[in-house]
């Protein structure tokens, strides 16, 4: 059964979408993944909680990502900025004798206070400058609930992380099928500038480097829940301004 898509353009300053992340080091990947993808359309519909009906339903239905560079006006490509880290201080200035407060307070693993105090210096990573066009299959009796969502949000729409602002409308069309919704994008980059520099695709495919990612999800909420996806990406040579 062929399902409906969705064009959703992820452009903006600052992306950051966390695959292996470990204690105080939070990576990002070259692109969306589909939780963060899923995170959009829970905020947008307002969907709090563990959501483990909305995400079943999603959880076999295809999800592509085209990246695009800025092309400079004399026609060459410029080269993609380097990851933005930023050392983010957390846990500092709370009473640890306030209940509430407590709570934010970094800990051990068993729950007990950490050596030498609570607070603590992360390491978050950012894409910059950044334009992703993800193509999502929907099943089709969801498809006009979540498009409503995605143009009238509840809550606000992010690019991974709240932090993370989006300088162009996220919802961008409905398709029946993945050609048209990628021929849309396409023509959407080259109206921006963008020319295409990786895609990609569900599943291990011939070419390209197949990663194994554990991005689907299964239930949000404080009780998170992942399983693994196979992905291929293609990354694509252009010629860049320094050459």
């Amino acid at each position: 059964m062929s399902h409906p898509y969705l064009l959703l353009w992820l452009e903006g300053p600052l992306q950051s979408w966390g695959h292996d992340s470990r204690f105080g080091r939070r990576d990002s990947l070259p692109f969306p993944t589909k939780s963060g993808v899923m995170g959009i359309i829970c905020a947008a519909l307002g969907a709090a909680g563990p959501q483990e009906p909305l995400l079943a339903r999603f959880a076999e239905l295809d999800m592509q990502v085209l990246g695009f560079s800025r092309q400079e006006k004399n026609g060459t490509v410029a080269l993609r900025e380097p990851l933005l880290c930023d050392f983010h201080m957390v846990g500092s200035g709370y009473d640890d004798k306030d209940p509430w407060q407590r709570l934010l307070i970094p800990k051990t693993s068993d729950g007990k206070k950490a050596v030498g105090g609570g607070t603590k210096i992360t390491y978050r990573y950012y894409l910059q400058d950044s334009a992703f066009a993800v193509l999502l299959a929907v099943p089709a009796d969801l498809l006009t609930t979540i498009v409503e969502a995605l143009q009238n949000p509840v809550w606000d729409l992010a690019l991974g992380r709240k932090n993370c602002v989006p300088t162009e409308f996220i919802f961008q069309g409905q398709f029946s099928n993945l050609p048209d919704a990628e021929q849309a994008a396409e023509k959407m980059a080259s109206e921006k500038q963008r020319v295409r520099d990786l895609k990609v695709v569900s599943g291990a495919v011939d070419g390209g480097e197949v990663l194994m990612l554990n991005d689907i999800p299964v239930a949000f909420g404080e009780q998170k829940r992942y399983r693994d996806r196979q992905v291929t990406l293609f990354s694509e040579k252009l010629a860049s301004g320094s050459e």
